[in-house]
């Protein structure tokens, strides 16, 4: 009973920590969106920077002379009774930028039964990651950061240890506005991991992602467009798997053409900013479209939508993204700068 009640447990820890886009690495929670309006971004952005804490997460050359003292607090209501969320708080030093957070996902509560389906008790599911970021203010509008990430990750009784870093470099014109940025996520490895194979351990890759991306607000209209490339270290993004020992297509897809793959790269953003103190944001994914639709079904799959309003001295931000029919993810954010409280 023993051996068999392993068996599962082991089974559950591989399928959690393949958890994300058709991907063999582990740790894929380092990839959902940590904020409201990354989440409405259809899941990243490396380019835009401004007052907004949250995207540090996602590049930490982001980190401005404006995120100074500000404090974020982010809840994410997952698919499936999955829930993650983040809080992250920065602190400048002159020219040195720098923030303090943690990100965490929940997987919920599980039932331990043994091979009569009899129920032993209840395991969780959890994964933690700190995040240390710097970053250093250049000449002629650029910016360079890292982040460095200690991870814990803990599947009942497996647990693994692991650390990630983050490049960035992010060049920003106010007189043009316009700002690009490059950010290499996830360099990193499994100190220990899940489980041993012959008394060795057995260690996982990390979801490696080279993004680069540009945004461009425009002149005379209250809109601000932002292109994000994800997942540039490798072409394939077509959704596999394996069946007898073989890789192949899974049937859900078929063979994507040039401009189809192409556009798997891509995320497309559309802010409208009528007001300093309100937002609307609408994006498109391509890569989530393509893996998330359903035959003979009309979905949302690959858009994400959301708002954000400043009330007294509290910014509060909402997204919404639909992933499969009656599948939907809510996120909520809560931001203030401690400075308007009189903290130095």
């Amino acid at each position: 009973m023993k051996h068999q009640y392993s068996i599962i447990l082991f089974m559950l820890v591989c399928s959690l920590s393949l958890f994300g886009q058709a991907g063999k690495d582990t740790y894929q929670f380092l990839n959902l969106p940590t904020s409201a309006r990354i989440g409405a971004f259809g899941g990243s952005n490396v380019s835009l920077r401004d007052s907004d804490i949250n995207f540090s997460f996602q590049n930490p050359a982001l980190l401005t002379a404006k995120t100074h003292n500000m404090l974020s607090l982010n809840y994410a209501n997952y698919i499936a009774g999955i829930n993650f969320g983040s809080a992250i708080y920065g602190r400048n030093f002159g020219k040195n930028y720098m923030a303090y957070g943690i990100h965490y996902i929940d997987y919920g509560k599980f039932l331990e039964t043994d091979p009569t389906d009899q129920i032993l008790g209840e395991f969780t599911a959890k994964d933690f990651a700190i995040n240390i970021m710097y970053a250093r203010q250049l000449p002629k509008g650029f910016t360079v950061g890292a982040t460095l990430k200690p991870i814990y990750s803990v599947y009942e009784r497996y647990k693994s240890f692991g650390v990630a870093l983050d490049l960035g470099a992010n060049y920003t014109n106010d007189s043009i506005m316009f700002s690009a940025g490059l950010a290499i996520r996830n360099i990193g490895f499994q100190f220990t991991g899940y489980y041993s194979i012959d008394g060795q351990q057995h260690r996982e890759s990390l979801p490696l992602d080279i993004q680069l991306g540009i945004s461009q607000k425009l002149w005379h209209a209250p809109l601000r467009f932002s292109l994000t490339m994800h997942d540039l270290q490798r072409w394939d993004l077509s959704y596999r798997k394996e069946e007898a020992g073989q890789e192949v297509v899974s049937t859900n897809t078929k063979a994507a053409d040039f401009f189809d793959m192409l556009f798997r790269h891509t995320i497309f953003t559309v802010e409208v900013l009528p007001h300093k103190n309100f937002y609307i944001v609408a994006s498109y994914n391509h890569q989530r479209r393509m893996d998330m639709k359903a035959p003979d079904f009309r979905t949302a799959a690959g858009f994400s939508f959301g708002a954000g309003v400043k009330i007294y001295k509290f910014h509060i931000g909402f997204s919404l993204t639909p992933y499969q029919v009656g599948n939907l993810s809510y996120h909520f954010t809560l931001s203030t700068g401690l400075s308007e409280f009189g903290v130095k």
